[in-house]
């Protein structure tokens, strides 16, 4: 359990570490409850962000100024044409075991990542069977419909054993831990992974995280090639979304053994650049946190992840029995929310609604909770949510780190108006259907 003075004490820390980047760094006090953690770190950010802008105001998209190389904290940018050529130097978001080769592209979200990513399979791989599991990031199946033709989607059940037959075509393994854990975790578990390319996207996971090691020794052992692709915005700035920010890293596991693509993964990055610069979908230097790269960063990331790992466990546990048929999936791969159904079908206006008159009801009560479409915030974030699962539409809790105290009469909170507006749903038809 992690006390309030203590919970207090590591958000001074992630506050000093932002005061830290700016030239002049403010007087900071000791934060004194979560809304002023909130309050701070987003100003403080904003500050960092201006601070950038009116240094660097002659760094435009053609780099035109004779002026020093522009930087971001550790990272450094080079570049004639920023969408075309933009090239950047500075430390790994991950935390990979030496000897592993990698390059990354920066790209200006997870999306343009992985869009740019499988938009270059086209010319590299060709027509491919493109293995997913149920729970697939729903924008990236909406690309893999919509605009990828070349690759044919196969969703696997429990057992991927199961779907992996004899063909001619390669295969590629996209991993996602925006499933469920029960079905990632049978994944890792598979006896004949005979992928050609593994495409990780590790967004939901922290960059130090057991899991991300696990896929990838997972990979390397089955001589898998594998490129990550992540959004940086949502859990890499200490939950204050400070810029869209995404990439792709190629991890070349200097093996002999040569797989279909792992010859060709020098070309499908290439190509990848190639659709970045093509697609509009550059990396900005202004997005890129300069306080990350740092042990204080990894650190206190670490700390933030293991609060709301621990605070999903209590929500998790706590609403299957108080809410027994109003949870939809409570165990994610990736532990960072689950969703609560309802005693009806929700469509998706509905849920957004209900989200919404949850969080400012629960807010006016004076709990840090808000209507946000993300997570890994300082506060609880409700939003609607759609899986592409089971086609049905349910209400996202993303959780914080919070102190386990304050979380707890949170939880509950949620679970008393909840279960109370089901009743009031049921109620309102009743009445509707008899006059």
């Amino acid at each position: 359990m992690e006390t309030i003075e203590a919970y207090l004490n590591r958000k001074g820390e992630e506050l000093r570490l932002l005061n830290d980047c700016l030239r002049n760094p403010l007087q900071l006090a000791r934060p004194g409850s979560v809304n002023q953690v909130i309050r701070d770190k987003f100003q403080l950010t904003a500050r960092l962000k201006a601070e950038y802008a009116l240094s660097h105001w002659a760094i435009t998209e053609t780099a035109w100024a004779d002026r020093v190389q522009p930087r971001s904290g550790p990272f450094a940018f080079d570049y004639d044409y920023q969408r075309a050529d933009l090239d950047v130097r500075g430390p790994s978001f991950y935390d990979f075991d030496p000897g592993w080769t990698s390059e990354t592209i920066y790209t200006a979200s997870g999306m343009a990542a992985i869009s740019a990513l499988l938009f270059a399979s086209a010319r590299v791989i060709g027509k491919a069977d493109l293995v997913l599991l149920p729970g697939t990031y729903g924008e990236t199946l909406e690309l893999v419909d919509a605009y990828t033709r070349h690759l044919r989607p196969v969703t696997v059940g429990r057992a991927l054993d199961d779907v992996i037959t004899s063909t001619s075509s390669p295969r590629v393994m996209l991993l996602d831990a925006c499933a469920s854990a029960a079905l990632f975790e049978a994944t890792l578990g598979c006896r004949t992974p005979a992928f050609d390319l593994l495409i990780f996207d590790s967004t939901c996971l922290a960059t130090g995280s057991g899991r991300i090691r696990r896929v990838l020794n997972w990979a390397r052992n089955w001589e898998i090639p594998v490129v990550m692709v992540r959004s940086h915005t949502k859990l890499d700035s200490l939950g204050a979304e400070y810029g869209r920010l995404g990439s792709a890293v190629f991890l070349d596991w200097n093996s002999d053994h040569s797989r279909l693509i792992g010859s060709k993964l020098k070309q499908l990055s290439k190509e990848m650049r190639n659709a970045v610069r093509l697609l509009g979908g550059a990396a900005l230097p202004a997005h890129f946190p300069p306080y990350v790269g740092t042990s204080a960063h990894r650190e206190l990331t670490n700390k933030r992840m293991a609060a709301i790992l621990r605070n999903t466990r209590r929500a998790a546990r706590y609403f299957a029995s108080a809410l027994p048929g109003l949870t939809e999936e409570l165990r994610f791969a990736h532990a960072l929310y689950v969703t609560l159904s309802s005693a009806t079908p929700l469509d998706e206006a509905t849920a957004r609604r209900r989200a919404a008159a949850m969080s400012d009801d629960l807010a006016a009560d004076g709990f840090p909770i808000r209507h946000a479409g993300s997570f890994g915030f300082d506060f609880a974030a409700t939003e609607w949510f759609h899986s592409a699962a089971t086609d049905e539409y349910s209400v996202r809790v993303a959780v914080p780190d919070l102190p386990t105290a304050l979380w707890s009469d949170l939880t509950e909170a949620i679970a008393r108006w909840w279960s109370a507006h089901q009743g009031a749903t049921r109620a309102a038809r009743r009445a509707t259907h008899l006059a």
